[in-house]
Order: structure tokens, then C-alpha cells, then sequence
């Protein structure tokens, strides 16, 4: 990525960290949320991409604002304790019971 930014003119540069500042900003609280086997991509990935987009040194006001705010957003998902998805309520617990009554050995 920082191979493109360096051989571009300006206007042409801005136009592409915008647009990768947006997909960063699109996907990375998803990816960081994952599924029951954990993140999809680790924190450590965001921040490195975001701290590439710090070292081209030609972001703009507003993109410096916006890589701030999702490098907060990323101190704040690692300061925030996990959820245990191994503790997970039992099924009995479930918001709408069977439609049917179930036996005590499972069948109906």
C-alpha cells in the first residue's frame, strides 16, 4: 500500500487514503468483534494499518482526526474485558420456548 501512495500525485493520494480510511473505518469494529471463535482480525492488524497511513505524512486534517479517533476506538476495544462466549447461557434459557412439549428424555 504505502508503494502506491508515494508514486501518486496529491489529489490522487488524498483520494485513495480517504477511501482506505473509510474501509477501516467501515469494517474494523466488525472484524474485532469476530464470532464464537474470537476476532477476525486482532487489533494489532488495525492499529498497523492505521499507523501506515500516519507514516505517509500527507493526511489532511480531518483524515488525521479520523485515524486518531479509530486508534481511540482501538484502545478502547482492548481496555474493554471480552465477553466469555465458553459461559454462554443453556439452551433452556432461550427467549421463546418450544413450540411443543418436550419429554423428559428429549422426544416428543
Amino acid at each position: 500500500m504505502d508503494r502506491t501512495l508515494n508514486t501518486l500525485s496529491g489529489s490522487s493520494q488524498a483520494a485513495l487514503v480517504d477511501r482506505d480510511i473509510a474501509h477501516i473505518a467501515r469494517v474494523m469494529r466488525t472484524s474485532l468483534h469476530g464470532d464464537l471463535a474470537g476476532p477476525i482480525l486482532p487489533a494489532a492488524y488495525w492499529r498497523k494499518r492505521l499507523h501506515q497511513l500516519l507514516d505517509t505524512g500527507h493526511l489532511s486534517h480531518a483524515q488525521l482526526c479520523t485515524v486518531d479517533s479509530l486508534l481511540l476506538q482501538l484502545d478502547q476495544f482492548e481496555a474493554e474485558p471480552q465477553p466469555a462466549w465458553d459461559t454462554l447461557a443453556p439452551a433452556s434459557a432461550a427467549l421463546f420456548p418450544p413450540p411443543y412439549p418436550m419429554s423428559a428424555g428429549g422426544q416428543v
